[in-house]
């Protein structure tokens, strides 16, 4: 059988055979054909042979400096002082002389209560102290003159004495009929309206301190020796304001559960523009430390979860760091952990393993110059 009689007779070769010849046509072209690529893929075509089968990562040998470590804690805003303000006689409430979210003074009535018999109480008590006040006088000339005992007098001044301790239950059961703010501050709520009946004890208001705004959070134990009271820091405000104040308060024991210290911040709020209630990260000053500023995008995870950043040694061996966060900015982190001088994997480091051998691009040309000098 001729070769053309073979292949009439088994068409699937002939196709075959174009499908070989089309796929060998297009490797050709595109192995054939350079594509430009970033800085590290042409310097991953230099040198050619056995030394382009080696990874190659672009490197930057960053400096470790002194900086003071920010030690950052999440928390929230609250009033300074805020209290539960309760009725201290029994009443019925007749006049509202201030509405939620009014600003008062220290002094100035809330609500009122019916005064109803209080004043003829009043009147009643101070007749009664004056009263027992002549007898007591009177008696204290008859035993000048012999005609009192001791014991007689002994007895009306102690009547004198309730008389005088009755008196001021009635001026005070007088006063408290007039409920008043007890700092300045502002009315967060009020709980009766006129004509509700309230006993001794019953909320009539919430009242709130809103010059001053705590911000308080919870330090980790291994920082919290860092922080002390006086010390001057920041609170960032989900809000975007940035305030400045003195920590007030340090917890002298751990939360059982979850092993940290309750800290507080005090910060100046004259003007009660700072909101209470909001989510606020507080930066805390800590010691001095040796920390290298590197991109985020740096940071990665080792097979036991540690945070940390890529390196090259000296012999161009992938090394991993576990690193702290010291501090943050915008541009870029603080990091600690790392040689004072290290040579930082800043492009491809997700593609190499830890000990692996590598072919370093120094970022800087001065880094590059120096490595390759005999």
């Amino acid at each position: 059988m001729s070769a053309r009689q073979f292949i009439a007779d088994r068409p699937w070769i002939l196709a075959l055979g174009v499908a070989v010849a089309v796929a060998a046509w297009l490797l050709s072209g595109m192995l054939g054909r350079e594509q430009p690529g970033s800085p590290l893929d042409r310097a991953a075509d230099v040198g050619g042979g056995a030394a382009a089968a080696m990874p190659r990562v672009q490197v930057q040998r960053l400096v470790a400096q002194p900086i003071q470590r920010i030690i950052s804690v999440k928390g929230n805003t609250a009033p300074a002082r805020q209290v539960q303000i309760k009725s201290e006689t029994d009443g019925r409430v007749v006049a509202i002389e201030a509405e939620r979210g009014e600003r008062l003074r220290a002094g100035q009535v809330i609500l009122r209560l019916d005064l109803r018999d209080r004043r003829a109480r009043l009147e009643q008590a101070r007749a009664a102290v004056v009263e027992h006040e002549t007898a007591y006088q009177g008696q204290l000339k008859l035993k000048a003159e012999g005609y009192v005992s001791d014991t007689q007098i002994a007895g009306t001044l102690a009547q004198l004495e309730a008389a005088r301790a009755e008196l001021k239950r009635a001026e005070l059961d007088l006063e408290y009929m007039q409920i008043r703010a007890p700092f300045d501050g502002v009315i967060q709520d009020r709980q009766v309206e006129v004509g509700d009946f309230v006993k001794r004890g019953d909320p009539v208001a919430s009242f709130v301190d809103e010059t001053r705004l705590i911000v308080t959070g919870s330090v980790a134990e291994q920082n919290a020796a860092q922080v002390r009271p006086g010390t001057t820091a920041e609170a960032r405000l989900v809000t975007g304001q940035t305030v400045t104040g003195t920590i007030r308060y340090v917890a002298p024991v751990a939360d059982e559960a979850t092993r940290t210290f309750t800290v507080e911040l005090e910060v100046p709020n004259p003007d009660g523009a700072l909101p209470a209630g909001v989510t606020a990260e507080l930066l805390i000053p800590g010691g001095e430390l040796l920390a290298q500023k590197v991109a985020p995008s740096l940071l990665s995870l080792n097979a036991a979860g540690d945070i940390g950043i890529k390196t090259i040694d000296q012999y161009h061996r992938v090394e991993f760091y576990p690193v702290e966060i010291a501090r943050s900015e915008v541009d870029g982190v603080w990091v600690s952990g790392l040689p004072e001088t290290a040579d930082v994997i800043v492009l491809g480091q997700g593609y190499v393993d830890v000990g692996a051998e590598v072919e370093p691009v120094f970022a800087d040309q001065e880094t590059a110059l120096a490595e390759k000098a005999p």
